[in-house]
């Protein structure tokens, strides 16, 4: 008989690292992962700035002791902007796509193969865009990137920005990932909202999936982490 293994992964939006008082404190996002103890972590609205030589996803990796991999979307005077993957698992390749939509807020899709036990793993992290015609084309292109080549097994993490579980959007990537069962995650002080979700190919490879609330947690960002854990 062979045990199944087990992945803690989570997704969370960190709001730049600014909290419900309004104060920018990389340290208690840091904390908050620390708490949550994930093996991977996806992260979105990173505002990664340089000071003194070292960036704020260093300095996340060295508290929490996660490898780091940027997907940046936008470059600032003092650092670049997007999402990011912290990992306790070996990197083999890194992709980035890009989402953008017109003129709007440029969004990517940042794809990394890890080993886990021997095996090749792939999480992709997004951050998909405000408006209905944004997310549409966004998923369109997001599935299309998915589709092509060896892609399983594959974890798909963000904030997709949808909370219409029956709009086109939702349909296309249950068509594509099976039965979408997230719970709410947004906003932090009362979750009404469903934007944040985990979705796994092949499906059905998720347990235990739920919102990480702590008394930082519940301060730290606009959004709660979503938690799971992920077998083969």
């Amino acid at each position: 008989m062979t045990c199944k293994r087990e992945l803690r992964i989570a997704t969370w939006n960190i709001h730049m690292g600014i909290g419900l008082d309004g104060e920018r404190d990389l340290s208690r996002t840091a904390q908050v992962i620390r708490q949550l103890a994930p093996d991977v972590i996806a992260l979105q609205e990173v505002d990664n700035q340089v000071e003194q030589e070292i960036n704020d996803l260093e300095r996340l990796g060295e508290v929490t002791g996660l490898s780091v991999v940027v997907g940046p979307t936008l470059q600032r005077t003092t650092g670049d902007y997007g999402n990011a993957l912290l990992t306790r698992l070996p990197v083999l390749h890194v992709e980035r796509y890009d989402l953008s939509f017109k003129q709007r807020e440029p969004r990517g899709l940042l794809i990394v193969h890890q080993d886990w036990h021997g095996k090749e793993l792939q999480v992709a992290i997004t951050h998909l865009g405000l408006r209905p015609g944004e997310r549409r084309c966004q998923v369109r292109r997001l599935i299309e990137y998915l589709s092509a080549g060896e892609r399983k097994p594959l974890i798909l993490m963000g904030d997709f920005n949808e909370w219409l579980f029956w709009g086109r959007p939702m349909r296309w990537l249950r068509h594509h990932f099976g039965s979408v069962s997230s719970p709410r995650t947004f906003p932090t002080r009362l979750p009404l909202f469903r934007l944040d979700h985990i979705l796994t190919d092949p499906p059905g490879r998720l347990h235990s999936m739920g919102v990480f609330q702590s008394s930082l947690s519940r301060i730290a960002s606009d959004h709660l982490p979503l938690v799971a854990t992920y077998s083969d």
